[in-house]
């Protein structure tokens, strides 16, 4: 029985000692040896009973059988306890010595699960910082450079490339059905599309906010001719145009083919009962190609034609409003959607620049207008660039980055991405990292906003890849400025200013970047 004690004793010491180390452990640590100190004493408690009940079961036999008999069980299971007895407690005293030795190594050095505990802390933390601050003003200024970089910018480019070649074949399709059906008539003819924009670049800012933009380009009708007029009542440096439709002469092929009846020389009484309208009678306000009538044409029948298109079994159609281009929804069964938007437009010459239906002004702008497009230049320019780059180079995943957070603040990434196509031509981006990368593009547009100045990439630019076909008049024009609205305007440069200011310590709050990474980049004017 006295060894009994001893040995309650010594668990007793453990659990003190225990509860004297708790205060030097983390929160989490104490639970934890709390919980097996509970499990310890239990576990000694059903021990002692199990052996007090022995005890007392073997006393009860030894009186009932033969005193000799009883004697020599009794000396056995003496024997037995004693030799329990001496490893029960030796086993506790390892166990105290052991325990001793391993609180005073851990209050010297620095404990690993510790730090995971820490780290996984302050993730959670700064997750906490970043829910609290856009709760409370829409900023999230505080960033890890990683996580940010694995949710906003790696996972939707991780798909984009899959996902445009099926979004292309898609539109592709739908062209093919509407060459069969308007063969016979004299509406635009629809080319193969062209995906442009930033997906089609190769980056976007952020998953939700991806729009699969496919241009498509048109093409007059037989018996019918494009011209392009300037609107020059437009501000500069946007550039506007008109698309004149004319009528052309189709005797000589009338007689060859036989297919067609002259619009111009025929009677209005023959062309009525035999042949389908001209364009300038469906899809034209006066003599020139309406953009929304066009739009209207194309949503109308992509509703009517949706169908016969493979993607049908796959997909459900939704077409969304829209003046100026046909956006619709496509969603399969997993509740994956895509938003694709049409654009159409028609080429300048051989070039790679267009006149388009989109523009940014959607109320303002007369449905006969058709703004300037770049943006079949500017996806080739980003190929371009991709095909002599490493593929480690970081200038998309920089241009991400910052229109990631400009797209937060409400601004366009427009300006940015020609800084950034600049700084393509005028350096290498092979061997620089990441921030680096940032530092070169807010060093680039600090210099723009101090002088006002942000030249068009693709007029009087030398620099521009010579894969890239250009109206003549681009290359011996002046450089259109972007920024010619800074110079007009003091309010619109402080607004400006204060952009350019918010991104620079938006950078400076993510995690990985320096503090000072973008110290001295204030323009002047603030």
């Amino acid at each position: 029985m006295a060894a009994i004690k001893f040995f309650a004793l010594v668990v007793q010491s453990i659990i003190q000692l225990l509860q004297m180390v708790g205060d030097e452990l983390d929160e989490a640590m104490r639970e934890r040896m709390q919980q097996r100190e509970e499990m310890l004493s239990r576990e000694m408690t059903r021990l002692l009973q199990e052996l007090e009940q022995s005890t007392r079961e073997q006393s009860t036999q030894e009186q009932s059988t033969q005193e000799q008999s009883g004697f020599a069980w009794g000396a056995l299971l003496f024997a037995a306890l004693q030799q329990w007895q001496f490893w029960a407690i030796a086993g506790a005293l390892v166990l105290l010595f052991g325990l001793c030795w391993w609180l005073k190594k851990r209050s010297c050095e620095p404990d690993s699960s510790s730090d995971e505990e820490s780290s996984s802390s302050d993730r959670e933390q700064v997750v906490e910082e970043e829910e609290e601050e856009e709760e409370e003003g829409g900023n999230g200024d505080v960033y890890d450079l990683q996580r940010f970089y694995d949710e906003h910018i790696q996972s939707p480019v991780q798909n984009l490339a899959t996902e445009c070649k099926e979004v292309k074949l898609l539109v592709d399709h739908f062209i093919l059905v509407m060459e069969k059906l308007f063969s016979k008539s004299f509406f635009p003819v629809l080319q193969s599309a062209i995906g442009v924009g930033s997906a089609f670049e190769g980056w976007s800012p952020r998953e939700e906010d991806i729009i699969y933009r496919l241009l498509v380009p048109l093409k007059s009708p037989q018996g019918h001719v494009f011209h392009l007029v300037q609107d020059t009542a437009g501000e500069m440096p946007a550039r506007d145009f008109c698309i004149h439709v004319d009528l052309v002469c189709t005797c000589l092929n009338e007689q060859l083919a036989g297919e067609m009846l002259c619009f111009l020389h025929c009677p209005e009484e023959e062309l009525s009962r035999k042949q389908e309208p001209s364009l300038l009678r469906t899809l034209c306000t006066g003599s020139y190609l309406d953009v929304q009538k066009t739009a209207h044409w194309l949503q109308d029948w992509l509703k009517d034609v949706w169908v016969v298109l493979p993607q049908s079994r796959k997909y459900r159609l939704t077409v969304l409003p829209s003046s100026r281009s046909c956006k619709f929804q496509v969603t399969n069964g997993n509740n994956r959607s895509l938003w694709i938007e049409m654009i159409f437009g028609v080429q300048q010459r051989d070039s790679d620049i267009f006149v388009s239906s989109r523009t940014l002004d959607t109320i303002f702008t007369p449905s006969i207008v058709w703004p300037e497009s770049y943006a079949v230049a500017e996806v080739k320019f980003f190929r371009h660039v991709a095909s002599h780059a490493p593929q480690d180079s970081i200038h998309l995943k920089c241009l991400q980055l910052c229109a990631r957070i400009l797209m937060c603040r409400g601004s366009s990434t427009y300006a940015l991405k020609t800084a950034v196509m600049h700084l393509l031509t005028l350096s290498r981006w092979g061997s620089v990292s990441f921030v680096p990368g940032l530092l070169r593009i807010m060093r680039y547009l600090h210099h723009c906003l101090e002088e006002k100045r942000l030249n068009h990439f693709f007029f009087g630019n030398e620099n521009v890849p010579e894969e890239i076909i250009l109206p003549p008049a681009f290359q011996t024009a002046e450089p259109l400025n972007l920024f010619q609205h800074l110079a007009q305007d003091p309010d619109a440069h402080a607004e400006a200013v204060r952009e350019f200011m918010k991104l620079g310590d938006r950078l400076a709050r993510v995690r990985g970047v320096p503090r000072d990474a973008f110290a001295g980049l204030i323009p002047d004017g603030r």
